[in-house]
């Protein structure tokens, strides 16, 4: 496979500094703490060390020499030393505990804004990401985030303070011997760069195909009725195999590069251990004087002996870094796609139109109100500082509507019809032909390329978006319940809605009946989507969710599509009652259910072609009638 040609670079630098900031949100005493404990663990590993020089010198080497030794003062040492490694490893245990509050809150915040962003992003975001990539950004990437926070931030805190602590300790004890180990360091400074930043390439690339790969999963399995219908079961494990191919390409690179790096950093690590071993040696043997930041002194075996731990010491960060590099270009990988959906542009609401309770007095004088039975009016304030309020009756009207879900795409073209309080308007036409871009205008999923919509005279640019869906109740074709009892997928209509208004609009929905025979009644659990019921009950639900809502606008988007024609007689009744005194929008292929209709509108390639009551189109013989009487289909 060709490696991926464009892979968008992630700017780790910009990553890492923006994930730092979120320990400034309330956790920057806590994090103080967890640097003071890294401090003081780094500091434990140097004195242990330079206690290795005093053992050797003080104790070892007169016992070498001379047989004999004065061991008086050992167990005071070797106490000291206990002491310091009891202390460095409390400091660590206390910097991990807190770690983790701090990591976990921190992740907390991340997925709580994620979520709240993703709530507020328009519906053309949902129409062009897979479900399923935005879902690997929940998983996988706050996953490989998490590890980050918990594992790697620590560690490289760590590493930085022993560096510090362990270089200025080796300058202490020679200058010579350090100079080997900083020649040492810029190798292993230039290996990094050059291999670490081809495996952050793949690494990358590797999330990006994550995302992909979860997206067609959650796609296929979705459609699996479908792909056994029409036997596309090869067609579909081949397109799964090209992804994960892609996948496997990325991932093998990747740890490729990682699995090189590693042993490749550490072999140098003993190298510069050897050498260090064989100058120190030569250089006890010499006359040159042992060079320090603290002036001229005497190499012997001690120093060397401390200079070789410490020289660990300070090469083991690099080491650690090394084991962790694949997991931290994942991490950084993984930080930069969910901060992306962080960063995602909110859908934009302009309006300052809002819905509110009204009541009159006896004067006719008007006060805004919380009583249940209150007027629902469009509270309305002008540019001169006056304020009126406009009861909510449901009049729609369209005014040389202009359309395109991409600027260069106009898909609906000049299109002005009008929707009294009361009045049902069916919309009939191919598919494609915009019936149901129309009604996604009204409720203002996407704002118009030109032209203007009113609603009870007032422009729905003008209108706060929540308060203008909040009076619109919607049935969609596609069919959505949320993990609860049925009872609580029908309240989702309205939160406050009592259970009398429940069991009111599942009767008017015609839905009782059948709600009534299931295991727990209302009080059923419906889990994965409401699997457990057919189509065409899933469609009742979503019918009585909008009934108990109960606005004074509906949008019935193919809602009799799955349900059997001896259903739909049997909540046509139910239906008409919902509509009953309501400004209805209905989309539906079937041409029965839409008879009744005030005003029919036919569509083709996103202009109306004709308009008026059944009667009237069968008597023009046009496109309806030949739809009508079968002489033409409804794709």
């Amino acid at each position: 496979m060709e490696p991926p040609k464009k892979q968008t670079p992630v700017d780790a630098k910009k990553t890492v500094k923006r994930l730092l900031s979120y320990l400034s949100h309330g956790y920057k005493l806590k994090f103080s703490i967890v640097v003071l404990c890294v401090i003081v663990s780094a500091i434990t590993t140097v004195i242990s060390s330079l206690f290795i020089k005093n053992v050797i010198n003080d104790f070892i080497e007169p016992m070498l020499k001379t047989n004999t030794g004065d061991f008086s003062n050992l167990l005071s040492l070797i106490f000291k030393l206990l002491t310091v490694f009891s202390v460095g490893i409390i400091a660590t245990f206390i910097s991990n505990l807190i770690m983790v509050n701090i990591s976990q809150g921190i992740l907390k915040k991340i997925r709580d804004e994620m979520f709240v962003k993703m709530q507020r992003l328009p519906v053309k975001f949902f129409d062009t990401n897979s479900y399923g990539d935005i879902m690997s950004k929940y998983t996988n990437d706050t996953d490989a985030l998490e590890q980050m926070l918990c594992q790697s931030i620590p560690e490289v805190l760590s590493s930085i303070f022993t560096v510090v602590f362990v270089f200025a300790s080796m300058l202490y004890l020679s200058i010579y011997l350090t100079l080997i180990v900083i020649v040492f360091l810029m190798l292993m400074l230039f290996i990094t760069k050059k291999i670490g930043g081809k495996s952050r390439k793949y690494f990358t690339a590797q999330q990006v195909c994550f995302g992909k790969k979860m997206g067609y999963i959650e796609e296929m399995i979705n459609g699996q009725k479908v792909i056994k219908v029409f036997n596309h079961e090869q067609k579909n494990i081949d397109g799964f195999n090209k992804l994960t191919d892609e996948w496997f390409f990325n991932a093998r690179q990747a740890n490729k590069y990682a699995n090189i790096f590693m042993p490749i950093m550490g072999n140098l690590g003993h190298m510069q251990y050897v050498i260090i071993a064989v100058i120190g040696g030569a250089l006890t043997l010499t006359s040159i004087p042992n060079l320090t930041i603290f002036g001229f002194g005497v190499m012997d075996v001690g120093i060397i002996a401390a200079f070789m731990q410490l020289s660990k010491s300070f090469t083991r960060p690099m080491s650690m870094i090394s084991q962790q590099i694949n997991g931290i270009i994942m991490s950084i990988a993984g930080a930069e796609r969910v901060f992306k959906l962080i960063d995602e542009k909110i859908e934009i609401d302009n309006g300052y139109v809002t819905l509110v309770k009204i009541e009159k007095d006896r004067n006719g004088n008007i006060k805004e109100t919380t009583d249940e039975n209150g007027i629902w009016a469009w509270k309305h304030p002008h540019g001169d500082g006056t304020l009126t309020y406009t009861e909510l009756k449901g009049d729609v009207r369209f005014f040389d509507v202009d359309f395109g879900y991409e600027e260069n795409k106009i898909i609906l073209h000049n299109i002005s019809l009008y929707a009294k309080p009361g009045q049902k308007i069916a919309f009939v036409g191919a598919t494609g032909a915009g019936k149901t871009t129309i009604t996604n205008l009204i409720n203002r999923f996407y704002d118009l390329a030109d032209g203007k919509i009113r609603y009870d005279g007032i422009n729905i640019n003008k209108i706060k978006k929540d308060d203008l869906r909040h009076s619109i109740g919607i049935v969609l074709q596609d069919t959505r319940l949320f993990t609860g009892t049925v009872k609580d997928n029908i309240r989702y209509g309205k939160l406050n809605a009592t259970d009398e208004e429940i069991y009111n609009a599942a009767k008017l929905a015609n839905a009782d009946g059948f709600i009534q025979r299931l295991p727990n009644g209302y009080d059923t659990i419906l889990e994965s989507d409401g699997a457990n019921l057919s189509q065409g009950q899933r469609q009742l639900l979503t019918i009585a969710r909008a009934a108990v809502a109960n606005p004074p606008v509906m949008i019935l988007d193919e809602a009799t599509s799955s349900i059997d024609t001896h259903t739909e007689r049997l909540i046509q009744k139910g239906m008409d009652a919902l509509m009953h005194g309501k400004t209805v929008f209905v989309i539906a292929h079937r041409l029965s259910t839409v008879q009744n209709a005030n005003v029919i509108i036919v569509l083709d390639q996103g202009h109306i072609i004709e308009k008026g009551t059944h009667e009237e189109l069968i008597k023009k013989k046009g496109k309806y009638y030949e739809l009508y009487t079968g002489k033409l289909e409804l794709e």
